[in-house]
């Protein structure tokens, strides 16, 4: 009996989407005028929530560059949206320098390990054998950079504190940038054309598999000094200060006296805000989202407009729907339609329209936010969360504005409606 009854009430179901599919295909401008509205919410909330996913992933990849329990000093916020003004007051700021750097690290206490950084070039990496792909990254670095970033040796040496006095032409090349140029042997002791310049290979690093960016080991590093000399001293370009806590309890107080050296260093006045940014991995998150707050509640408004808007319109054409088929319906209740199919019938041809308003406006959205992606040169998203909430968010629409048309449907007297012409 209860299998007969699921039986019917399945049967039922498929009768209702057939004929809802049906009746949104018979009038077909309708339709579409009827879910332009749906898709215009949908494709807001998709369009911002793939973009900030898109930044946010870019994040992410600047977050798995720092080892535990390492904050970053820079010149630069990792990310930041702000008006010309505020962009300019900080382009105003000056380099953090090689000596600055340096002092802060000569005088720490608490820090387990410091290191200095700069991103030289981007190119490819030559061998007298075989050349790598055009999108190899070249760092200076210093040796206390290799703990803060966790980069761990696979085979001969780190960079010493004598090859960065000395500006020597030595490197330490990524995993799969030694396997692209030496697939057969071990790169130590080989040299390596890097834009033009022969270095010695002393180091290879273990791998980091790959991140949202790609892959994590296509990078070459030399020594800060040797990296400054080459491509522009401190005047010209900002360093990068890498600092590692001891442990994770004393990563505050670690924080507070790199904060204070840099500060001094820097000369900045008691009261005056820092001249500098002091990134992590929470603080990054925290800027991220203090920036984005705004803008989504501001999407999140104009999308509830929209979408209320839109289930308003899908009312009054269920209405008028109702109004045209009100024979239709009499002859349907005649021979023995119950109510609850007529509703089912005109709540999913509501929910039909809006499935279909949003299934666009995801796909639309999916392709806005990523224009963002394709812009600044981010890895792509897709929100698949919030593709999931933006069509039950359709599906409630269709269910709430399409209620009243389909209870008036169902409770159509059975003969005015065959009187009805």
């Amino acid at each position: 009996m209860k299998k007969s009854r699921l039986t019917i009430l399945s049967g039922e179901l498929r009768d209702s989407v057939a004929m809802a599919l049906a009746a949104v295909a018979a009038h077909k401008l309708r339709s579409v005028l009827t879910l332009l509205g749906v898709l215009v919410g949908v494709f807001s909330i998709i369009a911002v929530m793939t973009a900030l996913r898109v930044m946010e992933g870019r994040i992410e990849t600047q977050i798995s560059q720092l080892g535990s329990q390492t904050l970053m000093i820079r010149k630069w916020p990792a990310i930041f949206f702000s008006r010309p003004e505020g962009i300019e007051k900080i382009r105003r700021r000056k380099n953090l320098t090689l000596r600055q750097c340096q002092q802060v690290q000569e005088k720490s206490t608490r820090a387990a390990s410091i290191g200095i950084q700069s991103s030289l070039w981007s190119g490819e990496v030559q061998t007298g054998r075989a050349g790598s792909s055009p999108e190899v990254q070249l760092l200076g670095e210093t040796p206390g950079s290799f703990s803060a970033r966790n980069w761990n040796l696979a085979e001969g040496r780190i960079l010493s504190d004598v090859d960065v006095a000395g500006a020597r032409d030595v490197c330490v090349l990524g995993h799969s940038l030694a396997t692209n140029l030496f697939p057969s042997a071990s790169p130590l002791g080989e040299r390596v054309k890097i834009d033009g310049i022969n270095y010695l290979v002393v180091g290879l690093l273990e791998s980091q598999g790959a991140s949202l960016s790609g892959d994590q080991d296509n990078f070459a590093v030399i020594p800060i000094t040797t990296g400054l000399n080459r491509y522009g001293n401190d005047r010209r370009r900002t360093l990068d200060l890498l600092v590692q806590a001891p442990n994770a309890a004393g990563y505050e107080a670690c924080r507070e006296e790199a904060q204070g050296l840099m500060r001094a260093v820097r000369k900045v006045a008691p009261g005056d805000p820092d001249d500098f940014e002091i990134l992590s991995n929470d603080s990054m998150i925290t800027q991220f989202n203090s920036f984005t707050l705004v803008l989504r509640l501001g999407v999140a408004l104009i999308s509830s407009v929209a979408l209320l808007a839109a289930g308003v319109g899908i009312m009054n054409i269920m209405l008028v729907s109702v109004t045209e088929r009100t024979r239709e319906i009499g002859i349907r209740r005649a021979i023995g339609a119950k109510k609850r199919s007529i509703m089912a019938q005109f709540i999913l041809e509501a929910v039909v329209l809006c499935e279909l308003g949003g299934a666009i406006g995801v796909a639309l959205g999916i392709l806005g936010g990523n224009g963002a992606a394709w812009y600044f040169h981010f890895p792509p998203a897709i929100p698949f969360d919030w593709v999931v909430i933006g069509l039950a968010i359709c599906s409630a629409v269709g269910v709430i504005f399409g209620s009243y048309p389909a209870w008036k449907a169902a409770n159509l007297d059975p003969i005015e409606s065959l009187r009805y012409e």
